[in-house]
């Protein structure tokens, strides 16, 4: 299982919610490159970044424009990056694989546009990766703003067979909350999309929750607070998901 450290961008700054939460920000870094570049160091193959300002917005206002950054993330990390946060279209992919990420991650279009995700899914094979978000088993859209009566393991299954190259997982109710994962739910997702991978995230807290989740069948999580947090470094979560894969 990999382990794919997390920056989320809010204003160009690199910070943390609790729950997706906008009122919760926690500012760790006014350089979020120089993490990136960090996270590299530390052996990290990807990094994953999330666009809060555009995945939060609504209606005609017009987001912190987090483009720029991104480019310099990239750059500085000389590694994978996949990014997400308000990608409503193939257009928007288009511009993000053209500023250098290697994947891109869809949300709310799952619910709300799944033929773009589809056309998505083809245009670039292998190179989308949906993410699914629910609180207690429901998808939530829009940064986790409006709920949905869609069932999650009906969506990664759906996405799965429209060529996504991961379901990226994430229960909403643990994320930055740091109280480890749900495994169960992962599980079930992990059985109910295969072979399409599932990306594990939220609630992640201790070396021991990297354990735990590599039964799940996820081939990969996404960490943050943890690490900003001072939990484990990222060094030490690569070693320990090496460790229990074995």
């Amino acid at each position: 299982m990999q382990v794919f450290p997390a920056i989320d961008l809010l204003g160009g700054a690199a910070v943390r919610l609790e729950q997706g939460r906008r009122e919760s920000a926690k500012v760790y870094s006014r350089a979020p490159w120089e993490i990136a570049a960090r996270f590299a160091a530390a052996g990290a193959t990807r990094i994953h970044v999330v666009d809060l300002d555009a995945a939060l917005t609504r209606g005609t206002d017009a987001p912190a424009d987090n483009r720029a950054t991104l480019k310099k993330i990239v750059e500085a990390a000389g590694i994978q990056v996949e990014t997400g946060g308000g990608v409503r279209s193939v257009e928007d992919c288009a511009r993000l694989f053209d500023a250098g990420v290697a994947y891109v991650v869809l949300g709310t279009a799952a619910v709300k546009d799944p033929k773009m995700v589809e056309a998505a899914c083809a245009r670039w094979p292998g190179k989308l990766v949906v993410a699914v978000d629910a609180r207690e088993g429901k998808v939530a859209v829009e940064g986790w703003t409006q709920a949905t009566s869609a069932d999650a393991l009906d969506v990664g299954a759906a996405v799965a067979r429209a060529g996504a190259g991961a379901v990226l997982y994430t229960d909403i109710g643990r994320d930055g909350m740091r109280g480890g994962p749900n495994l169960e739910a992962t599980r079930r997702l992990a059985a109910h999309v295969a072979p399409c991978p599932v990306i594990a995230s939220g609630g992640v807290a201790r070396l021991e929750d990297l354990d735990a989740l590599v039964p799940t069948g996820a081939t990969a999580v996404v960490v943050g607070k943890a690490i900003y947090e001072g939990a484990f470094t990222v060094e030490e979560a690569i070693a320990r998901t090496r460790a229990a894969a074995r």
